[in-house]
């Protein structure tokens, strides 16, 4: 149905006069292979371009501008791949040279397959450079190739049908030329237009602006309404309304990967076979991890001796929390005693194709994951699913009372509904609403200025760098100011890169926070930096209302990374 394939037409019926077994049929094998393998290729160069995105970002809006161009504007995309269309003639060439000496017929139309693949592979290339994505985010795999290949033979039985039906299937296919060409050009359109708003940073100041904080619950909706099971796949059934429907969702993946385990020794699928499993992802500075872990944490010791095996998986965010010692320091602080695969190199949480944090998947005694969660909330579902698949498993004596979880600090439950801020990098890689004048500079000392913030805005004063992921203070002195809207302000912190403590006094509408301080505050807001973590500092008594927040720190070194609100 793809106009695409016109231009390969003359080839494929340059054979309809031979036998389809030895002439077509090789030619269109020939076709689809080359083609697959040519838009493989793509898929690793699209696959650079995600990497481009994180770390060149103006280096990959070119390359999408040129992507926007080249279906815009067909010339264009001519001359870029004029070396592979002269190399697809030569190959047509020695193929008419090989069958007029009389060699195999079935190798002269798979050289010519070849050669028609690398043609058609110039005219579907920019499509699929952006129809793609999801696969270039993971690179060359099998499965990659796998769909492209499946695209391409999908494309040669159109072509066959062609070869074998003739004129009538040639005339459909005509028909539909020039609708498509102006779909190409719209998308093209499209796309550049996308490039242009990107640049000029609408994609991170307004959209996030119209957003709203706290959406866990409504992403949760929609995965549910659309069937997306771990991984992304779609699942066989939707998520459960009821722990008494747990549809199969696949097998349990390997635990294979960490880098060390903490309160255990490593575990795997198959030794846990006969035991109910719950493998949670988390990682100790994200806010949402930690309201949900005492829930985690009761759950292991009540069901413990019924055949529950809690598994924690340490995956981390941001770059300090791949270290061991750190992840160990913050299970002693959080008081886990579960087994926990530090997965610093996200092994595990590719393999369970995971993308949460939190996120809990429950195991029955078989090996099968059951039921899944993503995000805070639904604790009391999730235990009916825990003690459901107990009760399968053949315990007895299951208690169907839940437990009453009474958290303070920072793992106290969030009233969503009060939220009005959301959750905040100060990295340039995922900043957003930085009003500090002239921006944020990449990876250079800067002195920066602040005014007075709109909600949900943020500046730097004093001599800062920003990198990707964090902004490093090089003077004593340097503040940070937020408008916000919510009960809690949380900071994710880090002392000076040698280790060095650092002193912050923290004001709310320019006064000491007083009765509304955080627990790692005092009440004229005095606080240290000692490691990297999430520091409470806001915790308002009263109902929450718009304050603006400022932080100074008294010392040179200090690391800031993320504002989360609870």
């Amino acid at each position: 149905m793809s106009p695409c394939i016109l231009p390969v037409l003359p080839f494929v019926f340059a054979r309809a006069d031979r036998p389809f077994v030895t002439s077509g049929l090789p030619l269109l094998m020939g076709m689809a292979v080359t083609f697959a393998l040519i838009v493989t290729l793509g898929a690793v160069g699209g696959g650079w371009v995600v990497a481009a995105n994180e770390y060149a970002r103006d280096a990959a809006l070119l390359l999408m501008a040129l992507f926007g161009l080249t279906l815009l504007l067909p010339w264009i995309a001519e001359r870029l791949t004029r070396p592979l269309v002269a190399l697809g003639g030569r190959l047509s060439a020695a193929a008419d040279t090989r069958e007029a000496r009389g060699r195999s017929a079935a190798v002269s139309s798979a050289l010519l397959g070849v050669a028609t693949g690398l043609l058609w592979a110039p005219c579907a290339g920019p499509v699929l450079g952006l129809i793609l994505t999801g696969a270039a985010l993971q690179g060359a795999t099998v499965r990659t190739a796998a769909l492209l290949l499946a695209y391409a033979f999908g494309a040669a039985t159109a072509l066959a049908a062609a070869l074998l039906l003739g004129g009538r299937v040639f005339a459909a296919m005509k028909r539909s030329l020039g609708t498509g060409e102006w779909v190409r050009r719209a998308l093209g359109a499209v796309v550049l237009m996308a490039v242009a708003a990107i640049f000029l940073g609408l994609d991170t100041g307004l959209l996030t602006r119209l957003s709203a904080a706290g959406t866990a619950a409504f992403e949760q909706k929609l995965l549910d309404t659309a069937g997306v099971q771990p991984g992304g796949g779609a699942a066989a059934a939707a998520k459960p309304k009821t722990p008494g429907d747990l549809a199969p969702e696949g097998p349990m993946p390997s635990l294979a990967g960490a880098v060390t385990w903490e309160n255990s020794p490593p575990l795997t699928a198959e030794r846990l076979r006969g035991k109910v499993v719950l493998v949670d992802f988390w990682t100790y500075s994200c806010i949402n991890c930690l309201r949900s872990i005492p829930y985690v944490r009761a759950w292991a010791e009540k069901y413990k001796d019924k055949g529950l095996v809690v598994i924690g998986v340490h995956s981390p965010e941001f770059a300090f929390e791949r270290n061991p010692s750190n992840v160990r320091k913050a299970i002693g602080d959080l008081g886990i005693t579960y087994p926990v695969a530090v997965d610093s190199d996200r092994t595990i949480w590719r393999a369970f194709r995971n993308a949460y944090w939190p996120a809990h998947y429950f195991i029955d005694a078989a090996g099968v994951i059951r039921h899944h969660h993503f995000g805070e909330g639904s604790y009391a579902l999730s235990e009916k699913v825990i003690q459901t698949l107990l009760a399968e498993a053949g315990a007895d004596n299951i208690a169907d009372d839940t437990v009453a979880v009474k958290a303070t600090g920072a793992q106290a439950a969030s009233n969503w509904s009060e939220i009005g801020s959301p959750e905040t990098y100060f990295g340039y890689r995922r900043g957003v609403n930085f009003i500090s004048p002239g921006g944020a500079v990449k990876d250079t000392a800067r002195n920066y200025e602040v005014s007075v913030p709109r909600l949900n805005e943020w500046g730097l004063a004093g001599n800062w760098t920003i990198a990707s992921d964090q902004a490093t203070l090089n003077a004593a002195n340097g503040r940070v100011v937020f408008r916000f809207r919510a009960r809690d302000l949380h900071l994710v912190l880090g002392p000076s890169a040698d280790g060095t403590p650092v002193r912050f006094q923290v004001t709310l509408d320019g006064k000491p926070p007083g009765e509304d301080r955080g627990e790692d505050i005092d009440a004229s807001g005095m606080g240290v930096v000692s490691n990297e973590r999430l520091y409470q500092l806001v915790r308002q008594k009263g109902a929450p209302d718009e304050h603006t927040f400022e932080i100074k720190f008294l010392d040179a070194g200090a690391r800031a990374f993320a504002f989360t609100f609870g």
